[in-house]
């Protein structure tokens, strides 16, 4: 059972109704971590318009699943590793393989593989990574607004990940289990 209460979208009023609709219509359902997160709209509207400015960018839906499920295993949090194990498979189209390399951020495509070894590193040493891990990711082809990119959903899967470990969200989606316990 959660620790923060689910908004009920039906009753729910004010900005949190606005924001709920607004998953509903863009997602066709409601996942239930947006309902927690509505408790706090200036939240839930936070993590909207980061992750929606973020799927504009340079990196495709496939890449950034699979850097959402790299994020995810490294954080232990079952809700992201199953919610973006089930989009990365069912809307983004990344076959099983590579959803299974991602959680440990590998690739069998090299640029791929780069943009998680790069995610990997800057999530492990905080952000200070050695140059050699930058210098590598460049080589792979990996652009600066990539690089901008990957720590921008370095952020968003934080957010979400301690998020749902620390309220313990009620998994609506085909269950993953982390390797790394919380």
């Amino acid at each position: 059972m959660s620790k923060l209460p689910q908004i009920d979208p039906a009753t729910a009023t004010g900005a949190a109704a606005e924001l709920l609709a607004q998953v509903q219509k863009s997602l066709g359902v409601t996942p239930n971590m947006t309902k927690v997160m509505a408790n706090s709209p200036a939240l839930l509207q936070g993590y909207l318009a980061l992750s929606g400015a973020l799927g504009g960018g340079a990196l495709p839906a496939a890449v950034r699943e699979r850097l959402a499920v790299a994020t995810a295993e490294a954080n232990g949090c079952e809700y992201c590793l199953s919610a973006h194990t089930y989009i990365g498979a069912n809307i983004a189209h990344v076959d099983a393989d590579e959803l299974e390399r991602a959680r440990s951020a590998q690739s069998n495509d090299p640029h791929t593989a780069a943009l998680l070894a790069l995610s990997n590193a800057v999530l492990a040493a905080r952000g200070a990574i050695d140059d050699a891990d930058l210098e590598a990711a460049r080589q792979a082809g990996v652009t600066d607004a990539e690089i901008g990119e990957v720590v921008g959903h370095i952020a968003l899967n934080v957010l979400t990940n301690y998020f749902n470990v620390l309220s313990q969200v009620e998994n609506d989606w085909p269950v993953v289990t982390p390797r790394v316990a919380v």
